[in-house]
């Protein structure tokens, strides 16, 4: 049974009968995991194996795992600094600032992949204009070289790791101070001045081979009255034809206020696989998966299900044991776990 364009969640820390069953329906591609969902390493490690196993090819398991206040997994896990702190040292020694993120990219993703997650949504590309009440110092940096140059070596990490990468929240969440969680964020600038600023980042990770994006629940109303999620202008004639973009789009989040302008959640997955995602989310309200599942028509094109392919992590991954006795991944961890408290250890 090929993918579909539904990613969900699960309801704990195994799966339950429900669980199963909206698994296998065909509509469903992956699971997003939460931090209700971590309990133990070791759980962690059965609960993906039996989420694997519910069907051939196996579904795609992800998880908000960016490091800073949104790092869902924590006990056994590296602590990964925000974004912003790789940010401050660029400031001063940008070669350094790179090696750190690159670092930081390998250990994210090898330790989840260890634990049988295919990727994360990170990196954040949005810029950090110190208004944003939900980016914050998920953000690397206010300058779009900056950005670029970080997140870049975040990404390679990443594959170091066995891992592709996400690129969020296209084409920019930083300027607008509301949370699209709770809100609907409107940004009233011109189209140029996006493309000039916010944009810079994901046009060059683009040009680098970034696999996944992730658009924001923003309403631009100077290009289009939809959120960008819900967007053909921002998806099909912005993000896939004026920038190339041939990877996977995911949805953000259809549960979230920033999409209630769509209408109900079929009505929302609806516009956003219309507008051009690959790949709608749908997290924390069980009755409205069973809603979508049983209402959503849609057929997956032979393009998104060669897209969504790609982004199963690398086979044979290193075990948690095997990277513990690895001494140049124990060094980076140590290296990581200074950024942000000792700058002067940093450059010894």
């Amino acid at each position: 049974m090929a993918l579909g364009p539904v990613m969900l969640d699960v309801v704990g820390t195994e799966l339950t009968p429900a669980d199963v069953k909206r698994l296998q329906h065909p509509l469903v591609g992956g699971v997003i995991l939460f931090a209700r969902n971590f309990e133990s390493p070791e759980q962690l490690k059965a609960l993906t194996a039996s989420i694997h196993a519910v069907r051939q090819p196996p579904l795609l398991i992800s998880v908000d795992h960016e490091g800073g206040r949104v790092q869902r997994f924590r006990e056994g896990f590296t602590k990964i600094p925000p974004m912003r702190e790789f940010g401050k040292i660029w400031d001063e020694h940008p070669k350094k600032a790179k090696e750190l993120a690159e670092e930081a990219g390998w250990i994210l993703a090898a330790e989840l992949r260890a634990h049988g997650v295919d990727f994360s949504y990170t990196p954040v590309l949005d810029m950090d204009y110190g208004e944003s009440q939900v980016i914050g110092n998920r953000a690397f940096h206010l300058k779009a070289q900056a950005i670029h140059e970080l997140a870049y070596a975040l990404m390679h990490g990443l594959k170091r790791g066995g891992m592709p990468a996400v690129g969020k929240h296209f084409p920019g969440h930083g300027y607008v101070v509301a949370d699209s969680h709770v809100a609907i964020p409107v940004d009233e600038r011109e189209f140029d001045e996006i493309a000039q600023n916010d944009m810079q980042p994901f046009r060059q990770l683009i040009d680098d081979g970034i696999q996944a994006i992730m658009p924001a629940h923003v309403i631009y109303p100077k290009v289009d009255e939809n959120p960008a999620g819900f967007s053909p202008r921002w998806l099909q004639k912005v993000l896939r034809e004026r920038l190339g973009f041939n990877g996977v789009i995911f949805s953000d989040d259809l549960s979230m206020e920033g999409a209630g302008v769509a209408g109900d959640v079929t009505a929302r997955a609806l516009a956003a696989l219309n507008a051009g995602c690959d790949m709608v989310l749908l997290c924390n309200q069980p009755d409205k998966a069973d809603e979508l599942l049983a209402n959503l028509k849609w057929e997956i094109s032979g393009a998104s299900r060669a897209r969504l392919a790609r982004m199963h992590g690398a086979h044979h991954p290193m075990t948690m044991d095997q990277l513990h006795e690895n001494a140049e991944f124990v060094s980076a961890v140590k290296r990581v776990d200074l950024v942000g408290k000792s700058e002067a250890d940093l450059f010894n």
